[in-house]
């Protein structure tokens, strides 16, 4: 299984997409700092929307499609299903 993601900070003010194919390891690396660069740099480690999907390729694709979009599709994309923008760390942990 492929898994794109969102994440945020405490604040919602920062939204980064990504994709895996482990979603607990790479959320579990985003929360302890052990990616550098964006997500490390803005405290971005608050999982706040993932689907899954079969094949890399179209997680790929999935991902690109979300990070082409506006910020308020985003926005939108994390209210349909987690209006409360909880973490979902402990759904996949």
């Amino acid at each position: 299984m492929y898994y794109i993601y969102i994440l945020t900070n405490q604040s919602c003010s920062v939204l980064y997409t990504g994709v895996t194919n482990d979603l607990k390891r790479r959320v579990y690396e985003h929360r302890k700092g052990l990616v550098e660069g964006f997500t490390k740099r803005y405290n971005v480690h608050r999982l706040v929307y993932f689907e899954e999907t079969s094949s890399r390729e179209s997680a790929i694709l999935r991902e690109k499609q979300i990070k082409g979009g506006s910020r308020q599709k985003k926005i939108n994309l994390v209210d349909a299903v987690d209006p409360d923008w909880r973490d979902l760390w402990d759904e996949i942990s």
